[in-house]
């Protein structure tokens, strides 16, 4: 298992349409950053994907890739928000 300061959230959330799955995709493959666990689904017509990711392998850092993927999600029409492991579970922690 990655060590959770290398492990991110991902967060896609948006109206549904073709090349949101494939665009954030080969965003984190262009950057050496591995998808350990993924999950998504569409309601009505909207898109909702939660990924967990490793950026061990990448070479940028964490604000840099958060900030393209938002870049990314905005010529989608999507927001996307990428927040670390350890920030999430203490946020989520009872």
């Amino acid at each position: 298992m990655s060590d959770s300061k290398n492990r991110t959230i991902i967060t896609v959330l948006g109206k549904d349409s073709v090349g949101i799955i494939a665009k954030v995709c080969t965003y984190l493959a262009n950057n050496h950053i591995n998808i350990l666990d993924i999950s998504q689904t569409i309601v009505q017509g909207y898109f909702n994907m939660m990924m967990i990711v490793d950026l061990s392998n990448s070479s940028k850092p964490f604000a840099d890739c958060s900030d393209e993927l938002a870049q990314i999600g905005d010529e989608l029409g999507v927001k996307i928000n990428c927040q670390r492991e350890e920030i999430f579970d203490s946020m989520h922690r009872l």
